[in-house]
């Protein structure tokens, strides 16, 4: 069963109540494996009628909700528990106004599902712990409550507080930091709306080296000198991205390389991408990773898959701009190369692992009642930029093809779309 009708994934009702900026205080925990303090939601009522803003949860501890404006204490139901996490419906204060701010003081779960403790004897320096994010599909809901869907960007900011020796990172610009109480208080600020799957935070023993005029590499002091050479070549990705896609709307491009139990390649959280440490090769060979992340800056951060059942979106396009990348970089044969390596995957993914018929090997699946970590696989990357690759063929190459990419970019930039907006304007 769908939880919402714009997102199946999602209690949240947007066309309602829509969140713009979210304003987070919270201090890291590291003996409690807990964030705790405050989220300040900012929201515009679409809906006259609406008299709630139903949010997304998974495992949050509420301790209290409050109208900013007025600090009336707002009655709340948390509940209604799925595999999707639960449902929190808050009764929103009576105003005439469009714009409402809430305040929401929670503290989030040891077993939350987007966080990962490390102890000091998991890290590469084995003298601190460490703590990173990872919120990608629907796991902002277990960092802090909100509307977890695509559907809905707004811009954050943060105030973040930790141990005094450790560095925090978040997917923002960084506004400043101070000691206070001999404790760290980071601030950050991303002022590109963005949704919450992108909300990020990093913090741990962390050095870095700036390796261009908009980029520094971060990780602990074992790994940033291998990290700096291996991605020295993200100035020259980035300008490739901007002849292929438009202007680089971010401001930095920074790279956190984490320690080897990050789950992923590379995540496009925007201003820091995080990467494996695996991808340290010493030659370079792994950097096309970078590449890929950086091609998010445009196609999944700029403009954004409406669900996740259109997440081919997101990724098709960034596989074929990555490849665009390497074409320009390193020249046709490579894109052609990776492309043919790639296909063969697809083509083990269909047939031996999903099998032909299976629902998930559609390029717009269904998710009403399937998670999307479940059903994510190589088809929305290859199938996807497969399809992609075959368009452009189609309408006499690329250069018909990539001005018209380029176009797309700005006319859908801050928005999120679904494969039929793409198939209209196409």
């Amino acid at each position: 069963m769908a939880l919402s009708p714009g997102d199946p994934n999602s209690y949240s009702r947007p066309d309602q109540v829509k969140t713009t900026h979210v304003h987070l205080e919270l201090e890291i925990d590291f003996e409690k494996k807990v964030l705790t303090g405050h989220a300040l939601l900012t929201l515009e009522k679409l809906d006259s009628e609406a008299s709630v803003v139903i949010l997304d949860g998974r495992k949050l501890v509420i301790h209290g909700i409050k109208d900013e404006a007025t600090g009336e204490a707002l009655k709340y139901e948390y509940g209604s528990p799925s595999g999707f996490g639960e449902k929190l419906e808050v009764q929103l204060p009576s105003s005439s106004s469009t714009e409402l701010k809430i305040r929401i003081a929670y503290t989030t779960s040891p077993e939350s599902s987007a966080l990962q403790w490390l102890s000091p004897a998991q890290t590469a320096g084995k003298q601190h712990p460490y703590l990173f994010s990872q919120c990608e599909a629907i796991h902002a809901r277990s960092v802090l409550p909100c509307q977890d869907t695509p559907s809905v960007k707004a811009t954050y900011s943060a105030t973040i507080t930790a141990p005094l020796e450790l560095t925090v990172l978040m997917s923002a610009i960084r506004d400043g930091e101070a000691v206070v109480d001999n404790k760290k208080v980071a601030k950050f600020i991303q002022k590109v709306p963005i949704q919450s799957y992108l909300i990020a935070i990093a913090a741990g023993a962390l050095e870095s080296r700036k390796i261009g005029p908009r980029s520094h590499v971060w990780s602990e002091a074992e790994f940033v000198e291998k990290a700096a050479f291996d991605f020295s070549e993200t100035e020259t990705m980035l300008k490739t991205a901007e002849e292929l896609c438009g202007p680089y709307v971010w401001g930095i491009y920074d790279i956190l390389v984490l320690p080897p139990s990050f789950p992923f390649g590379g995540m496009e959280n925007p201003c820091l991408t995080f990467a494996t440490p695996t991808l340290l090769s010493g030659d370079k060979s792994n950097a096309d990773v970078i590449a890929h992340e950086i091609a998010h800056s445009w196609t999944g951060n700029l403009v954004t898959n409406f669900n996740f059942e259109h997440f081919w979106l997101n990724e098709g396009f960034t596989v074929f701009t990555e490849r665009k990348i390497v074409g320009r970089m390193h020249g046709e044969p490579a894109r052609h190369f990776s492309a043919i390596l790639r296909w063969k995957d697809l083509q083990e993914t269909v047939n031996v692992n999903l099998g032909p018929t299976n629902p998930l090997t559609a390029l717009v699946p269904k998710l009403a009642g399937v998670d999307p970590d479940d059903a994510f696989s190589v088809v929305p990357y290859e199938k996807g930029s497969t399809f992609l690759w075959y368009l452009e063929d189609t309408v006499g190459g690329a250069a018909v093809f990539e001005p018209f990419l380029k176009s797309y970019y700005k006319k859908f930039a801050y928005q999120s779309i679904d494969s039929y907006m793409f198939k209209s304007y196409f």
